[in-house]
């Protein structure tokens, strides 16, 4: 009857390892930690089902004829389901092993995704404060431009201001010149009308 259940437990870890690939894409780490938990625990069982009935099988063959014989089928047994829980062992180890690299894996995606996305905002935040200063000194640019021209301008205006009234006073002063001119001739003339001497101009 033993023997009869070891084809329902190898049927058992093939359909459990059979989907392991499938189980790998889903990204369900929990759900597959949870089954290697499990087959580790069937594992644990198998093997103390196996010792057990090894211990039992052992003691019943003292009783027995052949010992020897029967004590090399109770190892063989014993090996089988050794064997048996090994492996249920082993995928589970499997199963974990692979869960914890692509948790590995998927953390140092999400380490080198977020380096990247802090480089790409230095970089945008070092483009803005660039064109920032660019569009600064720009504007500064084109407010000096603009008062040395202003400056230029007014140097302009004021030279010309001064310059108008240079003419301005140097006219004034030509015809001031000249009506004190004309007022020392009429003054000589007037003199010279009233001079004892009769003398003409």
């Amino acid at each position: 009857m033993e023997h009869r259940s070891l084809p329902l437990v190898a049927g058992l870890i093939a359909a459990l390892t059979l989907p392991i690939a499938v189980r790998a894409a889903d990204g369900d780490w929990q759900s597959r930690l949870d089954k290697a938990t499990a087959l580790q625990a069937e594992a644990k069982a198998v093997q103390k089902e196996a010792d057990k009935a090894f211990q039992e099988k052992s003691e019943a063959c003292l009783a027995k004829f052949l010992v020897n014989a029967c004590r090399n089928d109770a190892r063989r047994e014993h090996l089988e389901r050794t064997q048996v829980a090994r492996r249920l062992d082993n995928d589970g180890k499997a199963i974990e092993r692979e869960v914890r690299k692509e948790q590995f894996a998927a953390r140092a995606a999400e380490r080198d995704a977020e380096a990247r996305q802090r480089e790409t905002d230095l970089q945008r935040r070092e483009a803005e404060t660039t064109a920032g200063r660019e569009a600064d000194e720009a504007r500064i640019a084109a407010v000096q431009a603009k008062k040395a021209q202003q400056a230029i301008e007014g140097e302009r205006r004021k030279a010309a201001a001064e310059e108008a009234h240079r003419r301005k006073v140097a006219a004034h002063e030509a015809k001031l010149a000249e009506k004190k001119l004309k007022a020392e001739r009429k003054a000589a003339a007037a003199a010279a009308q009233a001079d004892p001497n009769g003398k003409q101009p």
